[in-house]
């Protein structure tokens, strides 16, 4: 039996660009092939309505064409930051019944997908109707939506299964196509062969890839520190009308304090969940977002907390040389895998089988605390929201910099308190910086050594705290 996917409706959007009375007879041609198919060309300059509460404010960027109550991301961002359009490549995956997955077709045709059939198609998708998936494959991240359709076929066994996926050597675009890749499986898993719209697709948005002096393709976007609270990851403030980050606070709870804690030691962390896996790969990108530090120079000689977002077995000899990740998988077979991840997400349950890191599990008072700043913070921006019709501020915003200054806080302390005189950190220094003297000792003496500062931490004054 198919079950329905869980996960939150994706907003309703799509790309309007400035009409061009030169260009009049190519685009209404262009359009007649490819609207149907839910592809229009490129926006050079459009309008994104954000509607909340009733009220609404426009946007240059995009445009929302039905929803009524979603709060869009301020996307006005084209003067100071844009990333290019850089797809590598466009798949289509099937289920066979004789032969497994496989990609069914793809362009450019020959380029290495090997493995993509089963990042694209997790395991146990055929027990739901939809979903969609991020993912990384090499030095590109992909996005594939995946559906599930009933037939009256013997040979397909009463379901036809597809992906249609994109490959890009960054993952902070791939959202501008999720409406494209939804419609796009629909369409195969109706007219399946029919391969137009994502040839004009690919031949639209194909990648012309930077070279550095090495001749390495550069594959992630430079980000500025000035534009980090404006620009900082817009790309998964989609999808979820209430933001992924509400979703995700919303999820953990408190023990969001916890995950902090490892992110910010640059751990592996593994999500287990069954399927659908797409929201659970919005909470591998939070969890990097816990991580986020501005101080220059900080951080630089430690592993980066990257996001892998859903990983298989396949993935298992990669995941075997990496010293810090983020990833989700929907195999259980991963958790008896302990040499591959320092600590175990199974849905709420966070737990480690590291015997140093276990104490950390712990919830606190001073992760109390800043839980309750946190949650106080979200609620004044709620209100601000509903009263005053404030809609530039969204809680993703509110999330990243909320623990972006609690990092940069513990940091410059710390980083002050490494270059003076006498570098002891005390049980004030711990108090200032949000840290519980006692209860955060172990967590204090971990960052210490993981990030290399060289500070002496006092003892002696923790029975006094």
């Amino acid at each position: 039996m198919v079950e329905q996917s869980d996960r939150a409706p994706l907003l309703d959007w799509e790309e309007i660009p400035r009409p061009d009375p030169n260009k009049a007879e190519a685009g209404r041609s262009h359009r007649s092939t490819a609207a149907d198919s839910g592809w229009s060309s490129r926006a050079a300059d459009s309008t994104v309505t954000c509607t909340s509460r009733g009220l609404r404010r426009e946007y240059p960027g995009y445009r929302s064409t039905d929803r009524k109550d979603a709060v869009f991301p301020v996307l006005a961002l084209r003067d100071q930051w844009e990333e290019k359009d850089q797809i590598v490549a466009v798949f289509v995956v099937t289920f066979d019944t004789r032969s497994g997955n496989m990609v069914e077709w793809c362009l450019p045709h020959d380029v290495n997908l090997d493995g993509v059939e089963f990042k694209s198609m997790a395991s146990g998708s055929h027990r739901i109707a939809n979903d969609f998936i991020y993912f990384r494959k090499g030095s590109y991240f992909g996005l594939a939506c995946f559906a599930n359709m009933p037939v009256e076929s013997e040979l397909e066994r009463g379901a036809r299964m597809k992906s249609v996926g994109i490959l890009s050597p960054s993952y902070t675009l791939l959202y501008r196509y999720m409406q494209f890749l939804e419609n796009q499986v629909r369409h195969q898993l109706k007219c399946p062969g029919q391969y137009s719209p994502l040839e004009a697709f690919y031949e639209d948005k194909k990648a012309v890839l930077p070279q550095t002096g090495n001749g390495i393709v550069n594959a992630c976007p430079t980000w500025s520190v000035t534009n980090i609270n404006r620009c900082m990851h817009p790309e998964m403030k989609i999808t979820h009308p209430a933001g992924c980050m509400s979703q995700f606070i919303q999820f953990f709870g408190e023990h969001i304090m916890v995950l902090w804690k490892f992110a910010l030691l640059r751990k592996r962390l593994l999500i287990f969940s069954p399927p659908p896996v797409g929201v659970v790969c919005y909470r591998v990108y939070c969890l990097c977002c816990l991580a986020n530090i501005s101080i220059p120079g900080i951080g630089v000689s430690v592993p980066e907390l990257r996001p892998f977002f859903y990983v298989n077995i396949a993935d298992i000899p990669a995941l075997e040389t990496e010293l810090s990740y983020v990833a989700c998988t929907t195999e259980k077979i991963f958790e008896e895998k302990k040499e591959l991840y320092d600590v175990y997400i199974d849905n709420q349950n966070v737990k480690t089988h590291r015997s140093h890191l276990q104490p950390l599990l712990r919830i606190n008072a001073a992760d109390k605390e800043k839980y309750r700043k946190l949650t106080e913070q979200r609620q004044l921006l709620l209100y601000s929201q509903e009263v005053d019709g404030d809609c530039t501020s969204n809680e993703e915003d509110l999330f990243i910099l909320f623990f972006m200054e609690l990092n940069n806080r513990i940091f410059q302390t710390l980083s002050e308190v490494a270059g003076s005189v006498d570098p002891t950190l005390t049980a004030e220094h711990m108090r200032a910086m949000g840290l519980d003297p006692q209860a955060d000792h172990s967590f204090l003496m971990d960052l210490l050594e993981v990030y290399g500062l060289d500070i002496t931490l006092v003892i002696d004054n923790l029975c006094c705290t």
